[in-house]
């Protein structure tokens, strides 16, 4: 798989006493997976966005286009 651009959103969460993990520009549930720590947040991440990417494929959905900022 060819590294995906899409945004992926890492917040800490008081009331889940951990780090939620989210993809904005895929429409839907807000927090895909979550980590107890940052890094396994970052790993879980990865894997839930790999998974998102696969699972529209497989449907025949069309991925949504992914915010990209340029650096100045």
């Amino acid at each position: 798989m060819s590294k995906p651009k899409y945004q992926m959103l890492i917040q800490w969460s008081d009331e889940d006493d951990c780090y939620l993990v989210g993809f904005p520009d895929f429409p839907g549930q807000h927090w895909r997976t979550h980590g107890d720590t940052y890094e396994l947040a970052v790993a879980n991440g990865i894997e839930a966005l790999e998974s998102l990417i696969i699972a529209y494929e497989a449907m025949g959905d069309s991925l949504p286009e992914p915010t990209v900022y340029k650096a100045a």
